[in-house]
């Protein structure tokens, strides 16, 4: 695959555009993707990393640059086929449920449901949370290459050894972590590749998931996220 030329007039825009292209065929080094785009290694760097930031590039566990989920999976499209799945565990558990997506060093919910009725937990769509606590953080670095773990592991609630126990069970739960007197408890979403997409959270008050959140509802919250994974 050659350079990408076309121009629309906004360099930066033509620039992150050559660069989701490049990555289109398959991830690529940084090196690799200089040489597709023909861009100087500080400016793909640069670009790259805030493609991050919005998922539509991500880092392979190798280091490499890839598609995004944003890009694999349009949040319309996994936001539609999330929303029943949704609704029937929020039923079910009577608990809220969101659903989370890697954003950089944060993660941003991009959908929510709550119970119609009762004391309970509430993360506005959009809400940007920090990676360093919280089920879903266990989760998406669980998946994550190994240098931004290595980079927000210090002021972390958890240690590798349990992102380890995490991926190896494909469940993440946590009890005060993020917030005194809250407890979660989260799944990987993932693409036919195996790859992280999104997360699927069930939360609420701590008094009503202790002592484990997962050994509450833990099994259903993996049928659910098995479910969607299927769908997508």
């Amino acid at each position: 695959m050659g350079q990408y030329n076309a121009e629309s007039g906004i360099k930066v825009l033509d620039r992150a555009v050559a660069l989701i292209r490049a990555c289109s065929n398959g991830p690529l080094s940084l090196n690799e993707l200089c040489e597709r785009t023909g861009l100087p290694r500080a400016t793909v760097h640069r670009l790259a990393t805030a493609l991050e930031v919005h998922s539509l590039l991500t880092r392979t566990e190798e280091g490499h640059w890839a598609l995004g989920s944003m890009m694999i999976t349009g949040p319309s499209s996994l936001i539609e086929a999330a929303g029943p799945i949704m609704d029937e565990l929020c039923t079910t558990t009577g608990e809220s449920v969101q659903l989370y997506q890697p954003s950089g060093h944060t993660r941003t919910c991009i959908a929510a449901v709550e119970p119609p009725t009762g004391l309970h937990n509430v993360v506005p769509v959009g809400s940007q949370l920090t990676l360093q606590s919280g089920s879903a953080a266990k989760v998406i670095l669980a998946h994550s290459p190994y240098s931004l773990v290595e980079e927000l592991l210090d002021d972390a609630t958890f240690d590798l050894p349990e992102l380890e126990e995490v991926r190896r069970k494909g469940l993440s739960e946590s009890v005060a972590e993020r917030e005194v007197g809250l407890a979660s408890l989260s799944a990987p979403i993932t693409d036919g590749n195996g790859d992280l997409v999104a997360v699927l959270s069930i939360s609420g008050p701590a008094d009503r998931l202790r002592p484990s959140p997962a050994g509450v509802w833990g099994r259903e919250l993996l049928d659910a996220a098995r479910q969607l994974s299927t769908t997508l």
